[in-house]
């Protein structure tokens, strides 16, 4: 078969991005995940920078995981976003997270049930994105999220997710659900999973993820499922 013949018969095209990049040293083991994964660095952590640094210089789309006001009230972490700050704080918030992680292409929301469902901080959210030419990915911790509507009034690139991968740390969970993303992808064509760098995570991905071809479908960057004519691009930068 001719590498045409090949592309064009793999059409079906996956995403995988690594959320919660950065608190942990052991986040590294992620970064050595098969093909082309996608990884999301929480701001301002302790090795988020200078592994976020590691995965843009190995051509990886990198992600700023924007911890977002939840519905159980959990801590967040800095650099949050929050019901009771306006457009300024939320400005100011972002443009400092991406000072520290200049190359990202653009967000995901790290919890968020309840912020994401209050379309004024979207708003001002993506007013944000769209001056500076980002995407959005809604992590969808909310079905009655207003991301997305968001995005679109604001002419912001936006997607949501589809299958979270590990919420249960198990080999047989996991497997379950990758073949869950597997069926959705050859069904819609595309589909984006989240996981974690969990150890449990790590080592059922590194096993599934190569098998992603026998099933005809391509593991491309997050960034190629979208339509986005001028996205921040990613630059080489040192530690």
């Amino acid at each position: 078969m001719s590498f045409n013949a090949q592309s064009n018969a793999q059409t079906n095209r996956v995403a995988i991005i690594i959320d919660d990049m950065g608190y942990r040293y052991t986040d590294k083991h992620a970064l050595k995940l098969p093909g082309a994964i996608t990884y999301a660095f929480l701001p301002h952590t302790t090795y988020g920078r200078k592994l976020a640094v590691q995965a843009n210089n190995a051509h990886h789309d990198v992600l700023i995981h924007i911890p977002m006001e939840s519905e159980n009230s959990k801590k967040l972490g800095p650099g949050a976003l929050t019901s009771n700050m306006d457009e300024q704080a939320f400005s100011q918030s972002l443009t400092e997270s991406f000072a520290e992680i200049p190359f990202a292409i653009g967000i995901n929301n790290h919890m968020g049930s309840y912020l994401t469902q209050l379309y004024q901080p979207m708003a001002w959210t993506m007013a944000f994105l769209k001056q500076n030419n980002l995407l959005f990915l809604d992590s969808k911790t909310s079905p009655h999220s207003k991301a997305e509507q968001a995005a679109n009034d604001f002419g912001v690139p936006v997607k949501a997710r589809h299958i979270f991968l590990d919420n249960e740390l198990t080999d047989e969970y996991i497997s379950q659900q990758f073949k869950q993303l597997i069926n959705f992808a050859q069904k819609h064509q595309t589909a984006i999973a989240i996981a974690h760098p969990h150890p449990e995570t790590m080592a059922t991905l590194n096993k599934l993820i190569p098998t992603l071809k026998l099933h005809g479908i391509e593991l491309v960057p997050l960034s190629r499922l979208y339509h986005i004519p001028n996205i921040n691009k990613s630059i080489a930068i040192s530690e």
